[in-house]
């Protein structure tokens, strides 16, 4: 079943020109009419604020405001329109702490630079059919950073949602 994103409203962050250009293109491609853009975090949050985009995609490395910091925002603050936003972050800084950073910060999803058009259409198809759940606690607010449930996990199971999973 092919998806009717026209009405779709992506933002997309990114302070490299050439880039910013190419993942508009893509997106574009797939139906979204309603994109916007921005060059760097804090550039962007004044933008969701006034657009409520759906998804944002972004850099990680920007003048001014990081993606990082963009995110932290776009999560905890008051001013923003929708905490749980997916965001997908694209970025070439990609070992294995800097995943765990953009995961333990609130990014949605996560994509490698260099990427293909295939993987940022699958990537947004994701996000779109098969959202994640939230977690609101302590020190954590974004999506459920867990990925799977395997029979193999040892450790303790402290959701609320884990003990339904027991019984």
């Amino acid at each position: 079943m092919a998806l009717n994103l026209e009405k779709l409203k992506v933002l997309v962050v990114d302070d490299v020109d050439p880039i910013q250009q190419l993942i508009a293109k893509i997106v574009n491609t797939i139906g979204v009419e309603q994109l916007y853009t921005a060059n760097n975090g804090e550039e962007a949050f004044d933008l969701f604020c006034k657009v409520n985009a759906d998804i944002i995609l972004t850099d990680w490395h920007m003048p001014d405001c990081n993606g990082i910091d963009f995110i932290k925002k776009v999560r905890t603050s008051d001013y923003s329109p929708n905490k749980m936003v997916p965001i997908i972050m694209i970025t070439g800084y990609s070992a294995p702490t800097r995943i765990a950073t953009c995961r333990d910060e609130g990014s949605t999803e996560f994509i490698a630079k260099p990427f293909t058009a295939e993987n940022l259409i699958q990537k947004i198809n994701h996000v779109i059919q098969k959202p994640r759940d939230f977690i609101d606690c302590e020190d954590f607010f974004g999506p459920d950073r867990r990925r799977n449930r395997g029979a193999k996990y040892q450790g303790p199971y402290r959701r609320e949602s884990d003990q339904r999973i027991m019984v």
